[in-house]
């Protein structure tokens, strides 16, 4: 007896053996295991993100590793010193005892007296001392600065160097936003202060909120960005300066379109034509 198989297989059963061969060919995670290599990339963006924002340690001068010491300090009530540059008369028998305090991407040697001949100093009997202010030059960082640290600093570099009991202050570009604290804080030491083209918080309550909001959309639009993140977002400020997808500041970046077209004629200018300009007070 012969028996025939009927070896036809219909569509449907083909179809379903070749789904069942894929999935039993293809590769699949243990379970648990996509969900756990998501955590770690996660983790891995997070550690990265933390440490793009975190600046490198301070050098501190005279530290093992950091930069030799070249300028006189004193050493301020808090552990921390602070270095400093006398200029003009000497202070005994000056008319005139000046604090200068420098702009960013400045130091001590950035001064109101580089701009003055020594014939004017002289003249007028200007003694000058200028600093580093905490975490520029050779002056310590303060890594625990407010508004009223600064005007303490000043107050205490007056005291040991002899400037008596009132003293002027300058202050040129951002190192007018300390003349603030000054005058705040120490304003019985004050005998008169200067503000030399200085830098402006947007967000101080004592401007009228339209002069403010003018003078904030008169930047180039990479230093709107720039003050709105140390702003709002300080913790990304180091960041922001040393990223190099965007444009950071203008300040960083020394980029000359920050400057009108009367500025721009005036800072190319030869110092010794500069000094023509500034006129003498009687």
């Amino acid at each position: 007896m012969v028996v025939q198989v009927n070896n036809k297989i219909s569509p449907s059963s083909a179809r379903a053996h070749t789904r069942k061969a894929n999935q039993n060919g293809s590769f699949q995670l243990p379970p648990g295991v996509l969900n756990k290599l998501l955590v770690l990339l996660f983790v891995g963006i997070l550690a990265w993100g933390y440490q793009a924002i975190q600046p490198p340690p301070s050098k501190i001068c005279g530290s093992p590793g950091g930069p030799p010491i070249t300028a006189p300090r004193i050493k301020l009530s808090d552990g921390r010193n602070l270095a400093y540059k006398e200029e003009g008369v000497p202070k005994e028998g000056a008319k005139y005892k000046i604090v200068s305090v420098h702009g960013f991407d400045s130091c001590r040697h950035d001064t109101i007296a580089k701009f003055l001949s020594p014939e004017l100093v002289e003249d007028l009997g200007l003694y000058i001392v200028a600093f580093d202010r905490p975490g520029y030059g050779e002056s310590d960082p303060n890594p625990k600065r407010t508004v009223k640290s600064m005007a303490l600093d000043i107050e205490e570099l007056a005291d040991q160097l002899g400037l008596g009991s009132k003293f002027y202050v300058v202050g040129y570009s951002m190192g007018g936003e300390a003349l603030w604290s000054v005058l705040k804080y120490i304003p019985h030491r004050i005998a008169g202060a200067a503000l030399l083209a200085p830098v402006a918080n947007y967000w101080w309550t004592g401007f009228p909120a339209n002069l403010s909001k003018e003078a904030y959309k008169e930047q180039l639009w990479n230093d709107q960005l720039a003050v709105g993140v140390a702003h709002y977002a300080p913790w990304l400020t180091y960041w922001w300066n040393t990223q190099k997808w965007f444009s950071s500041c203008s300040a960083v970046a020394h980029n000359p379109g920050v400057f009108s077209t009367k500025d721009r004629e005036l800072v190319m200018k030869p110092h010794w034509q500069s000094r023509k300009t500034y006129a003498v007070p009687t």
